[in-house]
């Protein structure tokens, strides 16, 4: 049986390992060529960790962030699909528990609501 998410290094570990099967995949590296990848990393710690224990250590406006990226290089209905995947499948091969079906299911929510507002915002 696998450990469920429990601490902040359990999000580091599982986050780190995400952001390796997103530059490694082919419908998403692209997206990532020019990250800044110790600040995204703490970016990303602090926003999971915040999403699944409410800590308080993110502040900052995801939605804005993905619509710069938007401008930049378009996301797509494929791109979220692929993100999600990857993210699941990442929690799937370490954890499992009530806080890896949690933190699963703000992804869910979260992929979702940015999808609808940047992909049908952009095209009306």
């Amino acid at each position: 049986m696998k450990k469920d998410i429990s601490n902040r290094r359990d999000i580091e570990l599982l986050v780190t390992a995400f952001y390796i099967k997103v530059k490694a995949d082919e419908v998403l590296k692209n997206y990532f060529k020019k990250v800044d990848w110790d600040n995204h990393l703490q970016i990303m710690f602090n926003f999971w960790e915040n999403a699944i224990f409410y800590t308080g250590t993110y502040s900052g406006n995801p939605m804005e962030a993905h619509r710069h990226v938007h401008m930049m290089m378009p996301l797509s209905e494929e791109g979220f699909a692929r993100w999600l995947f990857l993210f699941n499948e990442a929690v799937n091969e370490r954890y499992e528990g009530e806080k890896a079906e949690l933190i699963k299911q703000r992804a869910y929510s979260i992929a979702t609501v940015m999808q609808i507002k940047i992909l049908q915002t952009t095209t009306e």
